[in-house]
């Protein structure tokens, strides 16, 4: 049986490929994670800290993009906390430095290597209290990335 791909109903298939964006809101939509709300809510934060932020699934999580390189990608293995990775894309960055890409004196990041860095999320109150640091750290991690 020959299958015509240019039908009207392959055609719908095609075209309700969901955007980017329209991923993470159904990824989003049927997650069973108990820190549920933090992770909407650091979403939030992320996507305010710049316009130019977009977003789509990487590691079976929310990913953050900035000039469609990924940024900053949720982690959520744990069910008593989750991570936020920071880092630079696919490819290794040349960095020139000594230390860490970011200087950071608040101890919220925990550095993997020198251009990857964890920062944990263990509640809602943790989220409040780290919301205006992180704003911090997203905008200084982006520019220092791009």
């Amino acid at each position: 049986m020959k299958i015509n791909r240019n039908s009207p109903e392959n055609s719908i298939k095609r075209s309700k490929k969901l955007s980017d964006h329209e991923q993470v809101v159904e990824f989003l939509k049927n997650l069973e994670h108990p820190m549920k709300r933090e992770i909407e809510e650091v979403r939030q934060i992320i996507l305010n800290v710049n316009e130019n932020i977009t977003e789509h699934i990487k590691w079976n999580a929310p990913s953050f993009c900035f000039n469609n390189e990924d940024r900053v990608t949720f982690n959520l293995q744990g069910k008593s906390n989750i991570r936020l990775i920071f880092h630079t894309g696919a490819k290794v960055k040349e960095h020139t430095g000594k230390g860490p890409i970011l200087e950071e004196s608040n101890g919220l990041l925990e550095w993997v290597t020198y251009d990857r860095a964890i920062m944990k999320i263990t509640s809602m109150s943790d989220v409040e209290s780290k919301k205006e640091e992180l704003t911090v750290i997203v905008a200084r991690w982006i520019e220092a990335t791009s």
